[in-house]
């Protein structure tokens, strides 16, 4: 059963300008959309398996790499919190 997903207001923010950085970038939404569609995919994926990342040292929060970007999640009973991007 999949978890409930929580977004931090700091996983948002990162999130926005990481898609507003290719925008600028590139000159077009193209890349940018199929960049949220890969992070929509992977959160989607971890709210189903949420032992995929690795457990870092001393925290309880949890690191799952995607391509080029480290996604920071906390993993708890009944929800998964996005922290950082």
């Amino acid at each position: 059963m999949a978890k409930k997903i929580i977004w931090a207001k700091e996983a948002v923010a990162d999130r926005l300008q990481i898609l507003d950085y290719w925008y600028k970038r590139l000159g077009h939404k193209e890349y940018s959309l199929r960049l949220d569609i890969v992070f929509k995919d992977t959160v989607n994926l971890l709210s189903y398996f949420p032992y995929l990342g690795r457990k870092l040292e001393n925290a309880d929060e949890r690191l799952f790499v995607k391509d080029h970007f480290q996604i920071f999640y906390l993993y708890e009973e009944e929800t998964i919190k996005m922290l950082h991007i």
